[in-house]
């Protein structure tokens, strides 16, 4: 979960949010991948085309994807963050059984705080506390309520179906956009949410049945 968040930050900065938050979202291939070796359950090729579909509206929603400059390196922090959450959410899946997601968030809480706390000491804090309303907001609201419903998720449904199903996240974030930043998408934009909105629709029906 750490290493999740220090490279996915890194990658917002190094570039934008729009290729932060969509490499990011290359974990549901990655989990697809990976479920079968760590939770020994069976292949299913369906999720390596819902998968590949989620990619094919990742790479429609990016309005210029370049390599040129810091791009590269953003992208690479975003996939390397997106694997350390796909291992994350498949070592969670072992102990949700026995615990409530809301303590096994408070072990990883307490946990990365303490490994985090030499960062006081060399970084520069003054622009914290000029901050600490959105702090706040994404420390309790993204983080803590978020991560412990999307963790109590895992009782019910595979790895693999829920990173699918959270791969609407880009779509919101593309709406909040337009909505309070009057960042209007354009149609490749509207194609790639289509994309992904169709994914995630399928993975739904099957699931319920």
């Amino acid at each position: 979960m750490g290493g999740h968040w220090l490279a996915y930050f890194v990658a917002l900065q190094m570039s934008n949010v729009a290729i932060g938050m969509l490499s990011l979202f290359t974990y549901p291939v990655i989990t697809a991948f990976l479920e079968p070796l760590f939770l020994k359950t069976r292949f299913q090729k369906m999720h390596l085309v819902l998968g590949g579909l989620v990619l094919c509206g990742i790479y429609f929603l990016v309005p210029d994807f370049s390599f040129r400059n810091s791009y590269t390196i953003a992208i690479g922090f975003g996939v390397f963050s997106a694997l350390c959450y796909a291992v994350r959410n498949l070592i969670l899946k072992t102990k949700v059984d026995r615990y409530q997601g809301s303590v096994l968030m408070v072990y990883q809480m307490v946990i990365i705080c303490l490994m985090l706390i030499p960062a006081f000491f060399y970084y520069d804090l003054e622009a914290v506390p000029d901050q600490w309303v959105g702090l706040l907001g994404l420390a309790v609201i993204t983080t803590v309520f978020g991560h412990t419903m999307f963790i109590n998720c895992f009782k019910y449904f595979s790895i693999t179906t829920i990173s699918i199903l959270s791969s609407v996240q880009p779509v919101y974030g593309i709406l909040i956009g337009a909505l309070v930043l009057s960042e209007i998408p354009a149609w490749s934009t509207l194609a790639g949410g289509c994309l992904i909105l169709a994914s995630v629709i399928v993975e739904s029906v099957r699931s319920y049945r």
